[in-house]
């Protein structure tokens, strides 16, 4: 396998990253990376995200999620190995538990609209569909994540946590940042009096970014 020793340490230090930005505690969350045409690294089961070390790190076959190397892989590498099956576009699968953001996911009414600020909708997604509670690592919560973020870039789920793709290690951290601050945003305002961007505003935003202005 041709993993170079500078994608090892690099996925380390975004694990510490992730980890000193208060996006997930000791064992929670887990982390993925496409480091090659069929081959993936993964946060081990169990492991500490925010204390990675190279020995806790699994090397995964993304077509049929065989490990090949390293550790056992996380219980969730089924939906990271999904996901990065599904969306050739996407190498980098967060799972983190932030406190703001899971506080929502636990939460009996959950708002239908996270766009408090332009970031939203422009890094971490103008929908943020809700994923209903599954088991960790089970079947069925691999299966929803996959298909949610087939056409999505974030999801919440319930009684759980939160997961984003992106295409690569620094957008996958920032959709993270900026879904917690979205979140920390609504319970600070309080859930029925928080304002969001309208859809004229939004549209707006894509004229902005792709410079038709």
């Amino acid at each position: 396998m041709n993993i170079q020793k500078e994608q090892i340490e690099q996925f380390i230090r975004m694990a510490h990253k992730i980890g000193n930005h208060n996006l997930l505690s000791c064992s929670s969350g887990n982390l993925s990376w496409r480091v090659g045409e069929d081959l993936a690294l993964v946060s081990g089961t169990g492991s500490w995200v925010p204390e990675l070390t190279e020995k806790n790190i699994a090397v995964c076959r993304i077509s049929d999620g065989q490990p090949l190397e390293g550790v056992k892989p996380s219980m969730e590498c089924t939906f990271h190995l999904g996901v990065l099956r599904k969306r050739t576009d996407i190498n980098v699968v967060l799972h983190f538990q932030s406190p703001y953001a899971t506080a929502i996911a636990c939460m009996k009414n959950k708002p239908d609209n996270f766009n408090v600020t332009a970031e939203i909708p422009i890094h971490v997604g103008e929908k943020i569909p809700v994923i209903p509670y599954y088991r960790p690592g089970s079947p069925q919560l691999a299966e929803a994540v996959t298909h949610a973020l087939t056409d999505h870039d974030s999801a919440l789920m319930s009684k759980h946590g939160q997961v984003v793709c992106a295409r690569n290690l620094q957008d996958a951290f920032q959709k993270a940042v900026f879904f917690e601050m979205a979140c920390s945003i609504i319970v600070r305002a309080g859930i029925d009096n928080y304002l969001t961007l309208t859809e004229e505003e939004i549209r707006d935003l894509d004229q902005y970014i792709l410079g038709k202005k």
